[in-house]
């Protein structure tokens, strides 16, 4: 019998998320410095972009993700051995993000905020998109090439995202 376990909500730090990949905001930033006369500040070296693998490329699309409805069952996830995968959001909205070192082992369910991107690394283990509250839109840069970049995986347990997020 397939056994529920409920996850736990953390906060998308960049330590906590370490493991997995790079969150994408600025005070993730290796350097910060100002640009165009003093006009702008650049948040240098947010993530580290892993695309060449067997011939591939770094492209950039715009994912328009369905708000999910909660409590969501978590039943599979999904990794791409090889490249990276970064999702920047444009809208304002939070999300839900959902790694795990393996299919077996017990999934991580962190809270994106306003403000908070992330890159899995090659190979991380995620959940597809769960945009939170209204249609969200996400800036992804990832690999585009030849060979099999999408692995999925159906877990032996179900997760339960609760209803309540605080």
């Amino acid at each position: 019998m397939n056994r529920s376990i409920a996850l736990a909500v953390e906060p998308l730090t960049r330590d906590a998320f370490a493991p997995f990949g790079d969150v994408i905001e600025a005070a993730s930033a290796a350097r910060t410095y100002a640009i165009n006369a003093g006009t702008t500040t650049r948040f240098h070296d947010l993530a580290t972009v892993d695309t060449d693998r067997e011939g591939g490329r770094p492209i950039v699309s715009l994912f328009r993700a369905q708000p999910r409805e909660l409590p969501f069952t978590v039943t599979m996830l999904e990794r791409h051995p090889l490249g990276s995968q970064a999702f920047v959001p444009v809208s304002k909205k939070p999300y839900l993000v959902v790694v795990a070192e393996t299919p077996d082992a017990v999934p991580r369910l962190f809270l994106a905020r306003n403000g908070q991107g992330v890159n899995y690394r090659a190979g991380t283990w995620h959940h597809p998109l769960l945009a939170l509250g209204e249609v969200s839109d996400f800036l992804v840069i990832d690999r585009g090439g030849p060979g099999n970049n999408c692995d999925e995986a159906t877990l032996a347990a179900t997760y339960q995202i609760p209803g309540n997020l605080e």
